[in-house]
Parts: structure tokens; C-alpha cells; sequence
């Protein structure tokens, strides 16, 4: 069963004054900690962040049918259906995919977010200073 969480932790706001990001990973620690280590507003000049969760792949096509997402955050080490495959496959199947942010293991997994399509690669242990500036910058060319 596909675990799906919405966290509507956003005051009402305009569309331009609030993102929408959706994190996948089917560890429920990985997506606590992105959304801890982004937090709500990632940046100077930055929207506000509302978060939307997916701990399947079912669970993120769902929600793609669902939202128009301003970002990605996939977890490349995910079991089953590791974030790069599915990076990759959202390009290749969403007509104007959301740019992608990818989780890695190692710096030398880079080549495969590379292959993925995947916009930025952040290594883990996730330092928030790091993950922050990808969103925003991310962000930024979204918008």
C-alpha cells in the first residue's frame, strides 16, 4: 500500500509565494530528515515550502496526476525502485517533468544522476547547507 502524506504546513499564499515539493523515498527517516534539512523556506528570496511525500513509485505517479510540483527530491539508494530509475522514468514518461533532485550514496554515483536526467545530486549524509542551496537554485529555474 502506497504511503502518501500531505503536510499542509503552509499559511494560504499565492502560487508564486509558495512551492510545491514532493520527496520519494521509501524510508520515512530520509524523508523526515530532507524535509528537516530544507525546512520551510530553503533560502533568501525563496518560496515557502509545501511538502508532499511518496514512499512508493506508485505513490509519486499518483501525486504527478494530482499537483503540478515545482521539484523533485528523490532517494537514490530507495529499495525496490531506487530514485535514479525513477527519475529517468518521470522524464522520459511526465510531459514538463519538474526538475529532479537527487539523493546518492557516494560522489562516484554522480555519472548515474547524470544518466537519470536528474537536475543536481546531493550526497548523503545530507548537509543542510548543501541540500538548501540545490533547492533554492532549483527553485529558482522553475519558477
Amino acid at each position: 500500500m502506497a504511503e502518501l502524506v500531505h503536510t499542509g504546513e503552509v499559511a494560504p499564499r499565492t502560487e508564486r509565494e509558495t512551492a510545491k515539493i514532493l520527496v520519494y523515498s521509501d524510508d520515512r527517516t530520509t524523508r523526515a530528515e530532507v524535509r528537516t534539512a530544507v525546512g520551510r523556506r530553503p533560502g533568501k528570496g525563496a518560496p515557502r515550502i509545501e511538502w508532499f511525500e511518496a514512499a512508493t513509485e506508485f505513490g509519486v505517479f499518483d501525486l504527478l496526476k494530482q499537483h503540478a510540483f515545482d521539484l523533485l527530491i528523490f532517494d537514490g539508494e530507495a529499495a525496490k525502485i531506487g530514485g535514479m530509475g525513477l527519475a529517468r522514468q518521470v522524464k522520459d514518461e511526465v510531459q514538463d517533468a519538474p526538475p529532479v533532485l537527487v539523493l546518492i550514496a557516494r560522489q562516484q554515483d554522480e555519472w548515474l544522476a547524470r544518466w537519470s536526467e536528474a537536475e543536481r545530486a546531493v550526497t548523503f549524509p545530507i548537509n543542510p547547507r548543501e541540500i538548501q542551496q540545490a533547492v533554492t537554485e532549483l527553485l529558482a529555474v522553475a519558477r
